[in-house]
């Protein structure tokens, strides 16, 4: 018996819309990880990229349980000397939840150039619309 390894040029996308409206951040993202990986497939092959488009909305609706909103802190350097620069998430969110979301999902896929090609399949928007009705997204209801 041979183990089948998928060829990235017989795979099948598709692209699916998340709602993100209550759901917490670190379940919608490890959900919407293994989704773009692919590990929700039988033809799953570690080396190749076999997952999904995804798009989530409501972005802004996002939740964090416990006393995260105020002890969680996003941190980012400026590049000048003495440039590190500290937001706690209550105020993360309310600027950019958008990126909330993706740092989520981008630090919870492999940090290599085939997880820089997964990443660009996600897509992440604040409102309830997206521009990608032409590729007719399938709703993908996260249970959590």
């Amino acid at each position: 018996m041979n183990t089948y390894m998928a060829k990235a040029e017989n795979i099948e996308r598709k692209w699916y819309v998340i709602d993100a409206d209550g759901k917490p951040l670190g379940r919608l993202a490890s959900e919407t990880a293994k989704i773009l990986r692919g590990k929700h497939k039988p033809i799953y092959t570690p080396h190749v990229d076999t997952g999904d488009h995804v798009i989530i909305i409501n972005a802004e609706k996002v939740i964090l349980t416990g006393k995260k909103l105020d002890k969680k802190v996003y941190r980012y350097h400026t590049g000048y000397i003495g440039g590190l620069k500290e937001m706690s998430y209550r105020h993360f969110l309310a600027k950019k939840p958008e990126k909330a979301i993706e740092l989520a999902v981008k630090r919870m896929l492999p940090n290599n150039s085939l997880g820089r090609a997964m990443f660009k399949k996600l897509k992440v928007y604040k409102g309830s619309e997206h521009k990608h009705q032409a590729q007719k997204p399938e709703v993908l209801e996260i249970k959590i």
